[in-house]
């Protein structure tokens, strides 16, 4: 396929679109290289909107990571609005990257980051637009590797006719691991052609290619068994029983993204980010994330400073967001916290940990992060509105411990506090979702004692659960949409009973439907493929976005799917699992040893805790033997060196000395 810039002719249909500066490019630091000079070609695509995918930072750190690379560029693409599809479709253009508005089929590989399965369909789209076959089975010599990676990924049978192959894990070694492999394959001439180049990758280990495993399932005849997955198994020599994820141990070697992208357009996050440590050992038995991302990794307090200068430099940011899954539990926050607070001081910069446990806060490191008297609400997430269920899900918080972190924030002038929370958990009943309610109240009363003002407001945010593979609850069944809908409506009212307090309580939620269909795509099996298809001739789109979602569409899909084949939606969501049942991904190592995964569903059920790892003895979850991997925390006692001072203009004119490198605390934001 031809690679030359589509954008003369892109260009005049853009005035005919919503928001048209999301597919012009051009962005600070993007990059565009030389076609001819590189070996091997990637197209990195998240697979939503521009203004949710250019945040992403796994698409940014490969996108980086690759164009170092002498031997290869990456552009990026995101799914295109109803809109612009139309377009394409009417004047023959295909789907494009925004860096040099290229086609995607010319790509050698397009790699697409799922972090949510409700991508699905805007892969099935991009394909389509790009001239790719659906269906990996239909491609040949002249089709990109279609590759999936993100945490959707460590469950990819339900697109396993779809893509090529996937990856587990960790990427920025892996996908430099792919491209000398394809660069070598290519330098060859191609010998065995794509049958061959898959072949490859998939007997290094680490890559999985659907189609080199073969799947057989029970006889939907009416036994307890029928219609379960009988077995998986590779179909041929030089492939791995199982597939493993990749770890990246050294963070501080990979220091990526070090020049982020500056979007065009509004996004969700208008912030540069740096991600302080990597993993998560609490134990939190519904948390995906926590469970596939381990062992703990943390970066080091001069490794974050490194970063953070960097990026303000190369981007005029004025928010850095310190991220991970628990922000707070980095061991040595305390000291990093003071330390940049005390670098930025004097800047517009300020520093915001976007996700904390209650029981990692404390009052004097969140004094730290609004030192500069940015002061945004507090958000905290116990997840099951009763002790009894906190106990089940291992989220090890009380009620009291949330109420004295609440009150010492508000008496320390914070206003707003949001809480979040999960409706649907395993054992749950009426009675444990009605205990938000409770929370809610006893929040507003501590708010009010301890700043003698009424104007104290909390936010109730409830999700619904959706059981996820590689953890604990991957055995569990899934609540029916209509039991989360009825139980919030108690909610709701249970908040509303004491007006003086409830019109202080925001209430946000999800209703059960769009949980249930995420539930059926997170534990699906290669029949649930024949649904997403079906969905996405029907016309489905962004089903992340509520305004697009359409359950009666996929409900409708899913009936006319899969009843010739004897299952139905309630046998991937709402079905409890045997122990000894064979999942979907079993054969996909997450480093996690399913006994242990077993058992902790047992604990779960008996509302047993399990302790953090990290403070206590291995408790053999599996994942550091089985990946020749261990935790890594600090303290280092090392600390961030102070940046060098700016020398003033008029200084520097009557000084023939040459100037000194200027501190990014005086960045002003840039945009495009």
């Amino acid at each position: 396929m031809n690679a030359d810039s589509l954008f003369d002719r892109l260009e005049p249909l853009l005035t005919q679109v919503s928001k048209p500066i999301q597919y012009v490019g051009g962005e600070l630091n993007a990059r565009t290289k030389d076609w001819d000079a590189a070996s091997v070609r990637w197209a990195l695509m998240y697979p939503d909107a521009y203004e949710v995918g250019l945040p992403n930072q796994g698409v940014q750190i490969l996108y980086e990571v690759l164009n170092e690379r002498a031997d290869a560029l990456a552009e990026r693409t995101y799914a295109v609005w109803p809109d612009l599809e139309r377009l394409l479709k009417l004047h023959g253009l295909p789907q494009f990257t925004v860096d040099g508005h290229r086609p995607v089929g010319a790509f050698d590989v397009l790699g697409i980051s799922f972090s949510t399965e409700l991508g699905y369909t805007n892969m099935l789209t991009a394909l389509d637009l790009a001239g790719i076959p659906l269906h990996a089975a239909d491609r040949d010599d002249s089709h990109p590797i279609v590759l999936a990676g993100g945490h959707a990924a460590f469950n990819p049978e339900p697109i396993a006719q779809f893509i090529d192959a996937a990856v587990l894990g960790d990427g920025e070694q892996v996908v430099g691991a792919i491209t000398d492999v394809i660069a070598a394959f290519k330098a060859e001439g191609s010998p065995g052609g794509r049958d061959e180049l898959l072949t490859r990758l998939a007997e290094t280990g680490g890559v999985y290619v659907p189609r080199f495993y073969d799947v057989g399932y029970f006889p939907a005849d009416g036994a307890p068994n029928a219609g379960q997955l009988a077995w998986v198994r590779p179909n041929r020599d030089r492939v791995p029983d199982r597939v493993s994820k990749h770890t990246v141990m050294d963070l501080d070697a990979w220091p990526y993204p070090k020049t982020p992208l500056v979007p065009m357009a509004e996004s969700v996050h208008e912030r540069m980010s740096v991600e302080i440590f990597r993993g998560c050992t609490r134990g939190c038995r519904f948390c995906q994330a926590g469970m596939i991302t381990r062992p703990v990794r943390e970066r080091s307090v001069q490794g974050i400073g490194q970063m953070v200068e960097a990026g303000l430099n190369a981007t005029g940011f004025e928010e850095v967001g310190l991220l991970s899954l628990s922000s707070a539990d980095h061991s040595e926050i305390g000291p990093l916290a003071k330390q940049l607070a005390d670098r930025y001081a004097d800047s517009k910069v300020s520093l915001s940990l976007p996700s904390t446990r209650v029981d990692a806060f404390n009052i004097d490191l969140a004094n730290e992060f609004s030192r500069n008297g940015r002061r945004s609400g507090l958000t905290f997430a116990p997840e099951g509105g009763s002790e009894r269920l906190r106990r089940v899900i291992n989220k090890m918080v009380s009620q009291q411990d949330l109420i004295n972190t609440v009150t010492a924030a508000y008496s320390q002038g914070w206003r707003q506090v949001k809480l979040y929370f999960m409706c649907g958990l395993p054992t749950e009943t009426d009675e444990d979702v009605l205990e938000i309610a409770t929370m809610a109240q006893d929040v507003i009363r501590a708010g009010r004692q301890a700043t003698g003002s009424r104007d104290i407001k909390a936010t109730v945010s409830i999700g619904g659960f959706v059981p996820k593979p590689h953890t604990p609850f991957q055995w569990a069944a899934q609540a029916a949409p209509e039991v989360i809908d009825e139980r919030l409506r108690k909610l709701r009212a249970a908040i509303n009973s004491d007006r003086s307090l409830g019109r202080n309580i925001g209430m946000r939620y999800h209703d059960g439907q769009p949980s249930l269909i995420e539930g059926l795509l997170s534990r699906g099996d290669r029949r649930v493929g024949a649904v997403i298809e079906q969905v996405w001739r029907d016309g489905a789109r962004f089903d992340g976005w509520s305004e697009h979602f359409s359950y009666a569409r996929w409900i409708a899909a899913a009936d006319a799917a899969l009843s010739p084949v004897g299952v139905s939606i309630e046998f991937f969501t709402t079905r409890e699992r045997f122990a000894d049942e064979v999942l979907p991904w079993d054969h996909l190592d997450s480093g996690l040893d399913k006994q242990w995964l077993w058992d902790d569903w047992q604990d779960a059920l008996t509302g047993y805790e399990q302790d953090d790892c990290r403070w206590t003895p291995c408790f053999d979850c599996g994942v550091c033997p089985t990946m020749g991997t261990d935790i890594q925390i600090g303290p280092t006692g090392k600390t961030l060196l102070p940046l060098v001072a700016k020398t003033p203009l008029l200084a520097r004119s009557a000084d023939p000395a040459p100037p000194v490198t200027p501190s990014p605390a005086v960045s002003s934001p840039v945009r495009g």
